[in-house]
Order: C-alpha cells, then sequence, then structure tokens
C-alpha cells in the first residue's frame, strides 16, 4: 500500500495489534443518526448485529482496514474496511461488504473518498470482483457512493444495498 496524503491527512494501513479498538471506535461513528436526533449510547456496537463488524477481523481475506491519520495532530479522524460477513450490505458469500466513518468535523473535505478509493484498491487487488454496502437513503454519503460507481442493487423502506463492480 502506498501512504496517501491529502493536506494533513495520511491514509495507511495499521497494524493488528491496534485494529479492535480502532474498528469498534469507527464503528460506532458510522452508524447513521439524522439531525436531531438522539445518538444511540455507545455500548451499541456490542450487540451481536453490530459484532459481525469487529469480531475476529483479520482472519479473513478480505478484512482490510486502512485508516486517515491527521498528522499536524497525531490523530486517527476516519476509517474504512472490509470483510465478508453477513451484515446489512451483504450480498453473496463472495462479496465483502465494506464500512466507512469520519469524526463529524473531518467530512466534507475529500478524506472519505480517499479512505474510499484506497479500500477498492486493495479490495480489487485481492482479486475480488465487488463489493457490497447499506447506506440510509437518507445518509449524505450516498452522493459519495455514487460518485465512486456504487450502483443500487436492492432496497427496503429506510436503506439502499450499493454494489461497487470491478471492471475485468
Amino acid at each position: 500500500m502506498n501512504n496517501i496524503q491529502i493536506r494533513n491527512i495520511n491514509i495507511r494501513e495499521i497494524p493488528q495489534t491496534e485494529m479492535l479498538t480502532i474498528l469498534q471506535t469507527f464503528l460506532f461513528e458510522a452508524i447513521f443518526v439524522p439531525d436531531g436526533v438522539e445518538p444511540p449510547p455507545v455500548d451499541i456496537i456490542v450487540e451481536k448485529d453490530l459484532r459481525v463488524y469487529y469480531e475476529n477481523f483479520g482472519s479473513g481475506p478480505a478484512d482490510i482496514l486502512v485508516v486517515a491519520e491527521d498528522t499536524a495532530n497525531n490523530k486517527l479522524v476516519g476509517a474504512a474496511w472490509s470483510r465478508i460477513m453477513n451484515d446489512y450490505g451483504h450480498v453473496d458469500d463472495e462479496t465483502p461488504s465494506i464500512a466507512i466513518a469520519l469524526y463529524k468535523e473531518c467530512r466534507g473535505q475529500g478524506i472519505g473518498t480517499a479512505l474510499l478509493e484506497e479500500l477498492l484498491a486493495q479490495i480489487r487487488a485481492r482479486g475480488y470482483k465487488r463489493v457490497s454496502l447499506a447506506v440510509q437513503k437518507a445518509n449524505f454519503a450516498v452522493k459519495l457512493y455514487r460518485k465512486l460507481l456504487f450502483e443500487i442493487v436492492d432496497e427496503n423502506e429506510e436503506e439502499f444495498i450499493m454494489v461497487r463492480r470491478f471492471d475485468e
């Protein structure tokens, strides 16, 4: 992986020993909370439906985690990760699902785009043909996913299931 630099942001991988804490932190940040709605308690991440995003991470071939680090403050500000899991965006057992989160104050600066582009490049390099995700219809991130060529393949009342195919 080549480190990608945006302003004072470095996109990079992290050591396996730091993954669990980072995944749990950014999983909470990935929960979409509409304006005016009270966020859930932090311990929501231990619920069964959410543990799939971090339990035993690093044990599967599609388990990839990249982070965005603010080098001026030596602080992680975002993370994007993938794995084959039966999550909200699951389409089949050969397609990694992805998740991404940035601290609110870091959104809208191109960091999420850089994180996703690096994650997608790594997934593609491992030979996967596509990736999937679920996103709340009201989430502003839908625009980012469309920009990065994700297509809606299914939907329910609240969410889109989106897939990004890689050209052969």
